[in-house]
């Protein structure tokens, strides 16, 4: 019985599949559809981890992360000053702050 996905994978996907003795059905997204598919992807393993609060799925993010920086032609180096950029200027997360409003 055929199930049906629509969704961007990763690489080994198919492989597997095939591995389990099913055929998988797939194309290779072109540019405009792989940057729509990554963002959808981000927000698919956000809302797993969300669910789940696995550690597993926090990791499934970052891979989407990375995988959309490098479609995006940003190095690893460039975000992480990017993100220590704002750190810096902005502040962490570290001191637990909710703003609950602005009078």
């Amino acid at each position: 019985m055929a199930r049906e996905y629509d969704k961007l994978v990763r690489d080994s996907i198919p492989e597997i599949i095939e591995r389990n003795g099913e055929t998988p059905v797939v194309h290779t997204a072109a540019e405009e559809e792989y940057e729509r598919r990554l963002r959808e992807k981000l927000d698919e393993e956000v809302a797993e981890f969300r669910e789940s609060g696995e550690i597993e799925e926090l990791a499934d993010v970052l891979e989407v992360v990375h995988a959309i920086r490098e479609q995006e032609g940003i190095s690893a180096e460039r975000l992480e000053e990017l993100r220590a950029e704002k750190a810096r200027d902005r502040g962490r997360f570290e001191e637990r702050i909710v703003l609950e409003r602005v009078e």
